[in-house]
């Protein structure tokens, strides 16, 4: 995967609690984002890349019920994530 341990630790430290809280759904949402990200500059190159555009697919889902979550949860939250990572809603 092109991120490294450390990549991962200062996205939890930026958007969780701390750099090892790995469950809060603003850190999940940051982490899908980036390799949402990732995976969308890939399959520009690869259009034919069938199971790779398959995988984006679950992961843009899974970013949508955590931010569904979210935004049911804590909505002032939601939108300043939302604002940080630049997410159309």
């Amino acid at each position: 995967m092109h991120l490294t341990k450390e990549g991962r630790q200062e996205i939890f430290a930026k958007y969780g609690k701390s750099n090892t809280d790995t469950g809060s759904p603003e850190s999940q949402i940051a982490l899908f984002t980036t390799r949402i990200a990732h995976l969308t500059e890939h399959l520009k190159a690869n259009k034919k890349d069938f199971s790779t555009q398959y995988s984006l697919k679950k992961m843009i889902g899974k970013r949508r019920n955590l931010l569904d979550y979210l935004k049911a949860k804590d909505i002032e939250k939601y939108r300043e994530l939302i604002k940080d990572l630049g997410l159309r809603r």
